[in-house]
């Protein structure tokens, strides 16, 4: 069986300190990830292909932005995979606007949304969807919850 495989995509640079909290959670499990930086704004034509070309590579997307935060729709908009939105907090309405523009999406576009700059749970929710496929993060996950329960 094949490695599981996590694309994730970011609007700006300036996001990645906020997703080490993703690439640390996937590392744990054992999950593969490769890292994209690409605005549906600046750079739409990169996402698009982004997009149209990731059922070939990944299992399912984290798509992390801040303020307008289109980039998880257009993405979930261009593919079937499940893609779990990060809204990045920002200045002015601190990550309120991303948070609202990614988790109203339209029907038939949906985007899992976890908290403004919720990176740990993104990972741990995409966990929670290959695990469904694979065993082993299955068995991760379960100690994770055990864990949790100790306090």
């Amino acid at each position: 069986m094949k490695q599981p495989k996590v694309g994730i995509i970011t609007g700006s640079k300036s996001d990645l300190p906020i997703l080490e909290k993703t690439e640390k959670a996937l590392q744990e499990f054992g999950i593969a990830y490769e890292i994209t930086v690409a605005s549906a704004h600046r750079t739409p034509h990169q996402v698009a292909k982004y997009a149209a070309d990731a059922e070939k590579k990944f299992d399912l997307i984290i798509a992390a932005a801040g303020m307008a935060a289109a980039l998880p729709g257009v993405i979930a908009g261009h593919t079937t995979l499940p893609v779990i939105g990060i809204p990045i907090h920002s200045q002015g309405l601190g990550g309120h606007d991303a948070l609202f523009s990614i988790v109203q999406m339209p029907p038939g576009v949906p985007v899992a949304t976890v908290a403004i700059d919720g990176a740990k749970n993104a990972a741990i929710l995409a966990a929670q969807i290959l695990a469904l496929k694979y065993p082993g993060i299955k068995a991760k996950l379960k100690k994770l919850k055990k864990d949790l329960r100790k306090g």
